[in-house]
């Protein structure tokens, strides 16, 4: 019979360390994760719009980015891996709500896009990966629309685009993908 840990005043509950813990317990410690990956994390990720670039951002605190983190494109994929290391050990801690291991998350990339075009940088805990040219000729061009034998156009083309686009980032150039660990 399995028991559960005893709370304490200086134990702070944390549902998806207990639900991992529940999946575990039933399952076995290899099923929350895919089959022959090793236990890691998932680190936050977001993606924006810089002009004709995509800009890709990952939260990586208590990385060695020159060491621990890879970037690379492959098969039309921006794919960052890497590894958190626990340098301290577990000995003598009472709460423990840092996640360490490995991680891999995976972006589809338009076609266009080569590795020449990516760059990366890494400063305050923060990995910060820009696509050039992700959305180059993305923007929206109205065609002529021409009207019986004449051929006359009704419309003229016209470059232009809509109200807020360049904001919004209304065409994804770069995709998260769900991750195959974490």
């Amino acid at each position: 019979m399995t028991t559960l840990p005893t709370r304490t005043v200086w134990t702070r509950r944390d549902p998806f360390t207990e639900f991992d813990g529940l999946i575990a317990r039933s399952f076995g410690p290899g099923a929350l994760r895919p089959s022959g990956s090793p236990a890691g994390y998932r680190p936050a990720a977001e993606t924006y719009r810089e002009g004709a670039d995509a800009v890709v951002r990952l939260e990586l605190p208590g990385v060695d980015a020159e060491q621990d983190v890879t970037v690379e494109v492959t098969n039309g994929r921006l794919v960052v891996r890497g590894e958190r290391r626990d340098v301290r050990g577990a000995e003598g801690r009472t709460v423990r709500e840092f996640r360490y291991g490995t991680f891999e998350r995976s972006f589809r990339l338009p076609a266009s896009v080569s590795a020449d075009d990516v760059s990366a940088s890494y400063d305050a805990g923060v990995l910060s990966v820009r696509v050039a040219g992700a959305y180059a000729g993305t923007e929206p061009r109205q065609i002529a629309v021409t009207t019986g034998a004449t051929g006359a156009p009704v419309v003229d083309a016209v470059e232009a685009e809509p109200a807020g686009a360049a904001e919004a980032g209304s065409a994804d150039a770069v995709e998260a993908e769900e991750s195959t660990q974490g």
